[in-house]
């Protein structure tokens, strides 16, 4: 799966394991609970000698702790939204006359604008990467939840997206779009 949410294999890994080691220790508890294991002795005490344990079994606990809290900064911080890297891209192909360059979040900059004010479209966020002869346009719409996705999206194809190749001389571009709705929904006419 190759989408713009990176981090949901991840979560879907993470999430796996730890569901597994939870049935896991939960089928120990109960088959010992139920005397199908023998290996703790269930009337037993949970710490066998009295008193407090050892020293280094604090520090244990301590480290174990610490390794857990930084894994779990890892994983939020892989939620963080990712966006396709993009960069800058030089517009002509004689390098000998000069050059021109363009920073690719500039260059959606329009394409953003003019998809952000069709009906129904609450929002728009677009990032363009990849090489110019095999670029990649990533647009993400946030519509209104009453909006017809059809019409926006028929409505970037035939208009905005030649623009949008014309602007920058680009004879094919790869467009992905990911829709997503706002609570609040459009205006209507009574």
């Amino acid at each position: 799966m190759t989408t713009a949410n990176r981090p949901a294999r991840l979560n879907r890994t993470l999430l796996a394991l730890t569901g597994l080691v939870l049935l896991a220790a939960g089928g120990f508890a109960l088959a010992t609970r139920f005397e199908w294991l023998r290996v703790v002795d269930r009337d037993g005490p949970l710490i066998p000698t009295p008193g407090s344990p050892p020293t280094w079994a604090f520090y244990a606990a301590a480290a174990a702790a610490i390794l857990l809290g930084l894994l779990c900064v890892r994983w939020l911080a892989a939620q963080a939204f990712r966006r396709p890297k993009s960069g800058t891209w030089r517009l002509d192909s004689d390098a000998d006359v000069g050059t021109t360059r363009i920073d690719t979040p500039i260059a959606v900059r329009p394409l953003t604008a003019e998809v952000g004010g069709y009906p129904g479209v609450s929002s728009v966020s677009a990032t363009l990467s990849g090489p110019r002869e095999a670029a990649v346009l990533h647009l993400w719409v946030v519509a209104d939840s009453g909006a017809d996705l059809g019409e926006i999206r028929e409505r970037v194809e035939e208009h905005g997206l030649p623009r949008f190749r014309q602007s920058l001389d680009l004879e094919f571009v790869t467009v992905k779009i990911e829709f997503r709705f706002t609570a609040k929904t459009g205006t209507r006419a009574r």
